[in-house]
């Protein structure tokens, strides 16, 4: 990635497609709300799960991996393979990844919901990925299972349905269990009863819809943290992946998972002078033995596993020069970096703290390369916004795959997109709705339910501060609703975003 004085042109965004959708009046139960989101290196395969603890696998139409499966003559026709169209995915599969769990030895109830999804590269046909809780990390294999093709068949739709099912149950594993939980299959057959017709394309479909995804976890990866895991990542090795958690930094190979190596701990001997926590870490995405973790102060730090096999003190440290200016107590809650990511070459790092969006150049430690401004206009609104617990709001950030523009989230469900330069600019805003263009209302901020912070990083900020005063309650964008998690597609100009339970999509 080459950034030059002269930022690219900014680009024009168009709706593509909505997945959960609420209807007007629905309420959004929390269970549903999506907590992570990764685009697969390839772009073929998009995963998500949410606070309930299922994983949701989309897939791409236009992908290698559909137009290999078998169409009608008609159907044929219709698709134009010469088109250069946007990427349209469609619903894969749908598994329970975690189960909330009880810890019985420090009495804590250990939540469902899943804080991050991670594609594993792959050699064979089959899809590996990571998804982990606060405690618990599993590794799942997505293999596709197709069922022979009939050479004869009635061509009466009734029977053809009825062959469908002999052919589902003999070539299921498990035939306890239903192929797909969520009723898919179903609506897809009862709507081929109704519309069936005695025909060639009958026969063609039938061999279509016997295409299946089925889970198995292969990997549990347990009892290695005593704080909620916040981050996972790969390694570039393909053998290797960290896991972090507030103090600790953890790697693991994916084949053993009764055994990690502890390659950072941040637990001083005395709890009391614990000054800062790990927020994020992130393997480089080239050189298999660097990586960078961030930390609630606002600072960056890189890791050469080569020099010592514990990292606490061989780091090289990225910290904004120009931030020491007036501080007050909101100071380091607002500096705290809530995601990080590098570009696809590795030079770049994309930060994300409450205020601000930063391009790092990892050749340069003083300061940042750009400062993006995302919530500059609540600045006056920190202590209501404390009070609230909004100020703890955890945003993402990401790349585009040529590394020339970022995106990351904000309040009313707004996602911000800048293209290069020093910052100064403005860059685009969407909303996450069909209408990407139209402008947020603004509404009173409502009093939130809960933190996104740990309960250990929220600790600092607490103590001291129990009463602060409240600010006026004017109009401001809604706070209770935040895009938290984004993901850029590593091949096009795609973002999918999550708004609630709803998934949206937007291409340029």
């Amino acid at each position: 990635m080459t950034l030059s004085s002269d930022p690219p042109a900014p680009l024009d965004w168009k709706f593509s497609q909505v997945f959960g959708e609420r209807a007007p009046g629905d309420d959004l139960q929390d269970v549903d709300m999506i907590s992570a989101i990764e685009f697969d290196k390839s772009g073929d395969f998009l995963a998500i799960g949410d606070r309930g603890g299922r994983c949701i696998i989309f897939e791409r139409k236009d992908g290698k991996h559909t137009l290999n499966q078998h169409h009608s003559r008609h159907e044929l026709e219709q698709m134009d393979f010469t088109s250069t169209q946007h990427p349209e995915f469609q619903f894969k599969t749908e598994f329970q990844g975690h189960e909330p769990e009880f810890d019985y030895l420090k009495s804590v109830e250990i939540e469902e919901k899943i804080n991050k999804v991670r594609w594993c590269a792959t050699s064979s046909g089959s899809q590996f990925m990571l998804s982990t809780n606060d405690k618990t990390i599993k590794l799942w294999k997505v293999k596709e299972c197709k069922v022979k093709k009939v050479k004869e068949m009635n061509a009466h739709p009734f029977a053809c349905l009825d062959n469908m099912l002999l052919a589902e149950r003999s070539f299921v594993s498990r035939e306890d269990k239903p192929a797909v939980a969520n009723g898919y299959r179903q609506e897809w057959m009862e709507k081929i009863a109704k519309n069936a017709s005695p025909s060639q394309d009958m026969h063609s479909k039938v061999a279509d819809m016997e295409d299946t995804a089925h889970t198995r976890c292969r990997k549990v990866y347990a009892h290695a943290h005593d704080f909620n895991i916040n981050s996972i990542s790969n390694n570039s090795d393909c053998e290797t992946f960290l896991s972090a958690d507030d103090l600790r930094i953890n790697l693991w190979n994916l084949e053993i998972s009764d055994q990690c190596f502890n390659i950072l701990d941040m637990k001083p001997p005395n709890m009391e002078d614990l000054t800062e926590v790990i927020t994020t870490a992130e393997f480089h995405p080239i050189h298999c033995n660097l990586l960078a973790y961030s930390s609630s102060r606002g600072f960056i730090r890189l890791v050469d596993m080569r020099q010592s096999a514990l990292c606490d003190h061989s780091a090289r440290i990225l910290q904004d020069g120009d931030s020491h200016g007036l501080k007050s107590f909101f100071t380091e809650i607002i500096a705290s970096i809530s995601d990080m990511k590098f570009s696809r070459d590795g030079r770049h790092i994309l930060s994300r703290d409450y205020m601000n969006l930063k391009l790092w150049d990892t050749h340069m430690d003083s300061s940042p390369v750009a400062i993006y401004k995302i919530h500059e206009h609540l600045r006056p609104k920190l202590s209501e916004l404390y009070n609230n617990d909004r100020i703890f709001d955890r945003f993402g950030c990401c790349f585009s795959g040529d590394g020339l523009h970022f995106a990351t989230g904000s309040y009313s469900n707004l996602v911000r997109i800048f293209s290069g330069g020093d910052g100064s600019e403005e860059g685009a805003t969407i909303e996450a709705s069909k209408t990407p263009n139209r402008k947020p209302l603004l509404r009173t901020a409502p009093r939130a339910r809960r933190s996104s912070l740990s309960n250990l990083a929220r600790g600092f900020y607490r103590h001291g501060h129990e009463n602060s005063s409240s600010g006026s309650s004017e109009s401001s964008y809604d706070l209770s609703s935040r895009l938290l998690h984004l993901a850029w597609h590593p091949e096009t100009n795609l973002i999918a975003s999550a708004a609630g339970n709803s998934l949206f999509m937007y291409y340029s």
